[in-house]
């Protein structure tokens, strides 16, 4: 057998340690949520139907990561919210196709910095301080900050603009001792005059310690989102919460503020909510409550809306779930309350 040469083993050890440092993984992930119910919020006719998304929109995509040596890595997440019960995608007609995530990034040990399209601040402290987590179906919380219902006083939502931002820059710094945060710069890209300086701003804090989590976050709004990406009127809101696991039982709580300076509005918005395991079993019953009070000039209003469910674990990946809601308006109009129903399926891929 003829001796290899040496050269031709450095060149062979040399590329098998650059494939070796160039780890890569790509990954196609998402979930699907369906739920049938009868669903009416107030100010609004009761619909009997199948829907999508009851405890979590229902999204897919593929998100990817490389392992560039040194501690350095890049990544990438294209992901799309669909419905399931019609097939059809996003979460309403108009909606972009990757609106959940259409970002690339760099990490390392200074935390990651990414570009693109991804989450807004006030997305992660608002899902973490609810016990029904990111639902826009019965989340109190979630509801308040990003859906109307008819005859309400204060329609505009508490969110100022979406809960994924486009054209910004995210950093996200490493954790110190529990604490981390994100620093979000959405670019307007405007070339009229007069609007060129229109831009979102915005960061959050999150703090996990034991039993105990903080959560913080604080938005500046010029832009529409998602789809327009218009200039509108500045709007403002911010919001802290916590919770705490008592291992019996898990506490939450919320208080905000959101306001449109040059049309005299605020919006105040405090939650509650708990999640009571089962013990003996991978269930548990979870409660939550919110009221916002909406002030414009010398009117006001108030939008109160409470939640009872049972989110039942069949395996780490698939769950089934009841909830019942009550959304109650002050306006003096037909239907000022409303109650829903509902009964669902969550698999996670």
């Amino acid at each position: 057998m003829n001796a290899i040469p040496s050269g031709l083993c450095a060149v062979a050890l040399a590329a098998l340690g650059a494939s070796a440092m160039a780890q890569s993984s790509v990954q196609l992930t998402g979930l699907v949520d369906a739920y049938a119910g009868s669903m009416k919020l107030a100010g609004q006719q009761r619909v009997a139907s199948v829907g999508s998304g009851g405890m979590t929109t229902s999204w897919w995509g593929l998100k990817g990561v490389e392992d560039l040596g040194g501690g350095l890595k890049a990544d990438f997440n294209i992901t799309a919210f669909m419905r399931v019960d019609t097939g059809s995608p996003g979460r309403y007609d108009a909606d972009p196709f990757f609106s959940r995530d259409a970002n690339v990034g760099l990490s390392g040990g200074f935390g990651r910095l990414g570009l693109g399209r991804g989450m807004a601040p006030n997305f992660l402290p608002t899902i973490l301080t609810n016990p029904f987590g990111d639902s826009f179906t019965v989340s109190p919380l979630v509801l308040h900050a990003n859906m109307s219902t008819a005859g309400w006083a204060g329609s505009n939502q508490t969110t100022s603009s979406d809960t994924g931002w486009s054209n910004q820059i995210v950093y996200s710094t490493p954790s110190f001792g529990g604490l981390k945060g994100n620093v979000h710069y959405q670019f307007g890209e405007k070339a009229t005059d007069g609007d060129k300086s229109k831009k979102n701003v915005g960061l959050n804090l999150m703090y996990f310690s034991g039993p105990l989590s903080l959560t913080a976050f604080y938005e500046r709004a010029q832009i529409s989102n998602p789809v327009s990406l218009a200039v509108m009127p500045t709007k403002s809101d911010w919001m802290v919460g916590g919770s705490y696991d008592f291992s019996l039982a898990k506490l939450y709580a919320t208080y905000g503020q959101a306001r449109v300076g040059d049309q005299d509005r605020k919006n105040t918005t405090y939650s509650l909510g708990l999640d009571l395991p089962v013990p003996g079993t991978t269930g548990s019953f979870k409660a939550a409550a919110a009221r916002t009070k909406a002030e414009q000039g010398d009117a006001s209003g108030t939008r109160t809306s409470v939640s009872l469910g049972y989110d039942h674990f069949l395996s780490k990946r698939t769950d089934v779930y009841a909830v019942a809601m009550y959304d109650r308006v002050s306006m003096d109009i037909p239907d000022k309350s409303g109650t829903s129903l509902l009964l669902g399926i969550r698999h996670r891929f």
